[in-house]
């Protein structure tokens, strides 16, 4: 089983699909990374060698994954509230920040009816 970035990947997957797993890495920048590091898309995790997954960590560890990512939004999120922008405003109401409609929907964003 391979570990990059502190994430188990599923060894039964291939790793394009593995690398997905790690939080900050979608199925775009999952194949920018194997094609840098010259691994082939359809092999299966368990199939990768420790050199290349050596590789694959120095590679994703360029990209800001995980622990990183959730910190810096978090943090983007405080800035917005703490100095009142529109949408500031909407994250600490707890309603759709990017203007969808609220009269109808909105019931994950909203809450169950009162």
């Amino acid at each position: 089983m391979a570990r990059i970035a502190g994430v188990n990947l599923p060894a039964q997957k291939k790793i394009k699909v593995s690398l997905t797993y790690i939080y900050g890495i979608g199925k775009t920048t999952a194949a920018k990374v194997l094609k840098k590091v010259k691994v082939d898309p359809e092999k299966l995790t368990k199939d990768l060698t420790d050199e290349e997954v050596n590789k694959l960590q120095h590679e994703v560890q360029e990209y800001r994954i995980e622990g990183e990512l959730r910190r810096a939004r978090r943090e983007d999120i405080a800035r917005l509230r703490t100095t009142g922008t529109y949408r500031g405003l909407r994250h600490r109401r707890g309603l759709p920040v990017r203007g969808q409609k609220t009269r109808t929907n909105a019931r994950t964003r909203k809450g169950r009816k009162k």
